[in-house]
C-alpha cells in the first residue's frame, strides 16, 4: 500500500487523526492556515462520514443498504442512496472499460479459493466447482440498476464493494474535511487515498510506493501528489503456495482463477480515490500487457511492477503510462 510520507514544519497548525474502519486504518493530516477547526470537531465530522459510508456499503452490517440488496431474491428492486448508486454506476463503467476484468460479484470465487470471510485452503478447487460459483457471478446479468433502483437478475449473486468502497470513503471523509474551509490535507485508508493543496512544508504530499514484497515494507518510489486520488494494488500479501505453485487473493473473474501473470503491484492517480481503487484492481488482474493498452487508450496514470524473471538486483521491472511519467515527472 501507498505509504504517506508528510512531514511537519515548525509553526503550521497541523491537523492529525487516526483510527479503525472497514476492517483497516486510517490516516488524516490537514493543514489549518485560518486555525479556525477544532481537532474534536473535525473528528466528529469524520466519524460521521464514515458511519455514513459503513451503512451505505457494508458487507459486514447486516442492516446496510447494499446486504439489503444482497438479501434480495431475483426480480427484487432495492432502492438505495445515490451515495451507493454511483458507486454501483462506476462499478459498472469499469467493468465494461477493463473487459469484464473487475466485478463486484465475484466473492463467491474468492470464498472457494480460500481467501473470503471462511478463509481456509484446502484442496484446490475443481474445475466443477470453480463452474458452479462462476454461475453466481458476472455484473452484467447479476444486477441491472435504472439510477438508484438496483435489480438482483441472477440467483445468489451478491455484491462486495471492497475494491471500490474504501476509495469512495476516502472521498467522502475529504469532503467532510474540506467543508471546514481546509484546502491541504492528505485522507488515507488502508493504503487508497486523495490529497489536495499541499503538505505542512509547503510541498506536493509525498507518497511512498511500496516495494512489492511480503517480508519488507520498504518504498520503492516517492511521488509528489496533489489534488489526486490514489490506490495500488497488489498480490504479495494475500498468497498460498501449494505443489510449487503460487495463487494470489487476486482473482480474474473471466476465468474464475487466480491471475497467473508477473505483474504483482499496480499503483493508479486518478482524479478521486474511489476511480483509482476500482482501477487499480482492474489493471492488476488485466496485467501489464492488456492493463497498460487501456491505460493507454484511457489516458490513465498507471505504474506497473512485475516481477523480475531474469533476476535483476532488485528483482522488480516498472512500466509506466504516459500519463503517469507526465504527472510525476
Amino acid at each position: 500500500m501507498p505509504l504517506a510520507l508528510a512531514a511537519c514544519k515548525p509553526g503550521w497548525s497541523v491537523l492529525e487523526l487516526s483510527g479503525l474502519t472497514m476492517g483497516t486504518g486510517y490516516t488524516i493530516v490537514a493543514v489549518d492556515h485560518t486555525k479556525a477547526a477544532k481537532k474534536s470537531e473535525l473528528q466528529a465530522a469524520v466519524d460521521t462520514a464514515l458511519a455514513e459510508v459503513t451503512a451505505q456499503m457494508s458487507n459486514w452490517d447486516a442492516t446496510s443498504e447494499i446486504s439489503r440488496f444482497n438479501a434480495a431474491t431475483r426480480g427484487e428492486s432495492v432502492t438505495v442512496s445515490r451515495e451507493l448508486a454511483e458507486v454501483m454506476q462506476t462499478a459498472s463503467d469499469v467493468h465494461r472499460a477493463s473487459e469484464g476484468t473487475f466485478d463486484v460479484t465475484v466473492g463467491p470465487l474468492i470464498d472457494l479459493w480460500g481467501f473470503g470471510a471462511k478463509a481456509g485452503h484446502g484442496a484446490l478447487p475443481s474445475d466443477a466447482e470453480i463452474a458452479q460459483a462462476m454461475a453466481c457471478c458476472g455484473q452484467e446479468r447479476s444486477v441491472a440498476q435504472s439510477g438508484s433502483t438496483l435489480t438482483k437478475t441472477n440467483d445468489g449473486a451478491e455484491v462486495y464493494l471492497s475494491a471500490i468502497g474504501k476509495g469512495y470513503g476516502v472521498d467522502h471523509v475529504a469532503r467532510a474535511i474540506a467543508a471546514f474551509g481546509i484546502t491541504d490535507y492528505m485522507v488515507e485508508i488502508g493504503g487508497d487515498l486523495v490529497t489536495a493543496g499541499k503538505n505542512p512544508e509547503g510541498l506536493p504530499w509525498q507518497i511512498g510506493i511500496e516495494t512489492p514484497q511480503s517480508f519488507d515494507r520498504g518504498v520503492m518510489q516517492v511521488v509528489g501528489l496533489s489534488g489526486h486520488g490514489m490506490a495500488t494494488s497488489g498480490d504479495y500479501r494475500n498468497f498460498f503456495e501449494t505443489g510449487g505453485q503460487r495463487f494470489s487473493h487476486i482473482i480474474d473473474a473471466t476465468t474464475g482463477r487466480p491471475v497467473t501473470h508477473a505483474t504483482t503491484s499496480v499503483t493508479v492517480l486518478t482524479e478521486n480515490a474511489m476511480l483509482a481503487d476500482a482501477w487499480a484492481t482492474a489493471l492488476l488482474v488485466l496485467g501489464t500487457e492488456r492493463g497498460l493498452r487501456i491505460a493507454q487508450e484511457r489516458d490513465l496514470a498507471v505504474l506497473f511492477i512485475d516481477r523480475d524473471a531474469d533476476g535483476a538486483t532488485s528483482g522488480f521491472r516498472t512500466t509506466a503510462s504516459a500519463r503517469f511519467t507526465e504527472l510525476t515527472a
